[in-house]
């Protein structure tokens, strides 16, 4: 493999949004769902989020209960993992993924007020994390841009 190839496929890995998964999976989940039954207001979706995914023992006798939703907010923490490890780079890959981060959040936010399927605290707690990769993704990329700057013999104010 030479080397246009690897870095064609690391620019990729750079330049996407990990935290546009979790999104896609919650997007899917509420395409899918049932509508409301009838008499009630919530979407079918937020009874989803609440069942039960798997229950583990634990060593004092009670049983560690996970909700599906509690795995789709497990998985976006995996992935802010993931973004904050890409975060520090200062190349044109990893300021294209902070513009396309914040695009998620700006898609999270638009979904969380105006669908009624988006109005869970699982999404919300979603939202929040997709923030915060945008707003760590940059302050970190400035930062990082900053010392590099200033080793580079370019002082800083």
């Amino acid at each position: 493999m030479d080397i246009s190839t690897a870095r064609r496929g690391t620019g990729m890995y750079e330049i996407f949004p990990f935290l546009l998964i979790p999104v896609l999976i919650y997007n899917l989940l509420a395409l899918v769902s049932a509508p409301p039954a009838p008499g009630t207001t919530e979407p079918a979706l937020f009874a989803t989020l609440r069942a039960e995914a798997f229950a583990m023992p634990m060593l004092s006798g009670v049983s560690l209960s996970l909700t599906w939703g509690d795995l789709l907010i497990l998985l976006s923490i995996v992935f802010l993992l993931i973004e904050v490890i890409k975060a520090p780079r200062t190349a044109s890959p990893s300021i294209i993924n902070h513009m396309l981060s914040l695009g998620v959040f700006i898609l999270c936010l638009v979904e969380f007020l105006l669908l009624r399927s988006f109005a869970s605290a699982t999404f919300f707690l979603m939202t929040m994390i997709v923030l915060l990769d945008a707003m760590a993704g940059m302050a970190v990329t400035i930062i990082s841009a900053r010392r590099d700057l200033d080793v580079g013999g370019v002082a800083g104010p």
